[in-house]
């Protein structure tokens, strides 16, 4: 299973990169708004190319970064993906286009099928694509069958929706059953979200239709909240978790890590220290 790093922020990245384990990058219009507000110089304006352009060459040639359009149209979207991919594909050879599978929002659209399209258009430009927004199956089906190579199912909101449904109070980086939340009444049936019980539940059902068909479009299992959250992903067939740089960084921890190393370290031998003090052998 792959790892990316659900963020902008440089530093983040360079740490992440550091640790020799991370596969790619995704970000946002949201995640560079937050990170590029501290770049600001004292007229307030961020260079925004170089800074996408530092973003790429962090990440290095070999792990791609989302980046994502702003259009509504398939129109705006196909020309921004282009410009997107024309401009900063050039700095390490590294971007995906990321595209909304779908363009509606509570103001409501022009043309429902807007994502699919554009996802269609740049797939003939050979242009790599990741259809995001993804909250079930069916949208995963379309984006995968339009020619995306990534589809990005939303674990976490998908988990949010449902608590909101049943009237919870939470915190987003509280743990949410993969097998959901039971009605509290007789029937014993579990809240669903559009036939959906929890967001492992989503990434599993994609997972479970593109096996069957076939289908070579990879699942990147998106808005992760926590480490456990990641093992689940894994174990429902996602081959990509993106997550904030908090959650990587706590999938390493354990208190039972912890206890062992203060264990291990208090029995430690000045006899043994020694060895490392010897001088090796000289590599070739």
């Amino acid at each position: 299973m792959k790892l990316f790093l659900d963020t902008a922020n440089l530093e983040h990245i360079k740490e992440a990169v550091s640790w020799g384990i991370i596969d790619g990058v995704t970000t946002n219009p949201s995640l560079i708004r937050q990170a590029a507000s501290v770049m600001r110089n004292a007229a307030g304006e961020t260079d925004m190319e170089n800074y996408i352009k530092n973003i790429l060459a962090i990440a290095g040639r070999t792990r791609p970064v989302s980046l994502e359009v702003a259009g509504l149209t398939d129109d705006e979207m196909f020309d921004q993906g282009m410009r997107l991919y024309e401009t900063f594909n050039q700095v390490t050879g590294n971007v995906i286009i990321k595209i909304p599978v779908c363009t509606v929002s509570s103001n409501g659209c022009i043309d429902i099928f807007a994502g699919i399209k554009a996802i269609s258009r740049l797939d003939d430009e050979r242009v790599p694509v990741n259809a995001t927004l993804v909250f079930t199956p069916e949208q995963a089906l379309l984006a995968a069958k339009a020619g995306a190579d990534y589809v990005s199912p939303f674990a976490g909101r998908v988990d949010d929706r449902i608590r909101r449904l049943a009237g919870m109070t939470f915190n987003k980086a509280d743990y949410f059953p993969l097998d959901g939340l039971q009605r509290d009444d007789k029937t014993g049936c579990a809240i669903e979200d559009y036939g959906l019980v929890s967001g492992i539940d989503l990434i599993e059902s994609i997972s479970t239709i593109f096996d069957q068909y076939e289908i070579e479009t990879e699942i990147i299992a998106a808005s992760i909240r926590n480490p456990i959250q990641v093992r689940e992903a894994a174990l429902a067939g996602a081959d990509i978790a993106t997550m904030p740089f908090d959650v990587m960084r706590g999938m390493v921890q354990h208190p039972g890590t912890a206890e062992g190393m203060d264990t291990f370290t208090a029995d430690l031998v000045p006899e043994y220290l020694a060895l490392f003090k010897r001088p090796g052998k000289k590599s070739n």
